[in-house]
């Protein structure tokens, strides 16, 4: 009934299927590529953690700090697919703003709650008990004041 059959050309220069949308359409070897990288990234910080490879706590810390940063980056390109090409770059322009954001932010309230830490009144700090501690006053004894 319908003089076109597949051409869904309505006029505006592309296909149907192309809505001129820069959009990167991911094949299953990509999410798959993907799936593979979070698995392994998501594996090594188990494995240094749960075998002791790193000693120093805060070395640990920041090489796990930075294979979470590495899993966000595979997350964002192989199943968020955002690259520098998609809408002109103005989704990776917001997304660096708010990863700049939020590193402010937590900057700050770490260095905020480190000078706090630092500043804080001797006498506020909890003191171990010591043996003068230890020695209680006298208790009364009930049974003296019988009726």
């Amino acid at each position: 009934m319908s003089a076109h059959k597949d051409n869904h050309d309505h006029g505006h220069g592309h296909g149907h299927d192309d809505h001129g949308s820069a959009v990167p359409h991911s094949t299953l070897n990509g999410y798959i590529t993907g799936f593979v990288l979070a698995v392994i990234l998501t594996a090594i910080p188990f494995y240094l953690v749960m075998a002791g490879v790193i000693k120093n706590s805060s070395t640990l810390g920041l090489v796990l700090l930075g294979l979470a940063a590495v899993q966000i980056v595979v997350h964002m390109i192989y199943f968020l697919h955002m690259n520098s090409k998609v809408e002109q770059g103005w989704s990776m322009l917001a997304m660096l703003f708010t990863v700049m954001l939020v590193g402010i932010m937590l900057s700050g309230s770490i260095w905020v709650m480190h000078n706090m830490n630092q500043n804080m009144m001797p006498g506020m700090m909890m003191a171990e008990p010591t043996s003068d501690m230890m020695q209680t006053a006298p208790m009364n004894d009930m049974s003296k004041h019988t009726p």
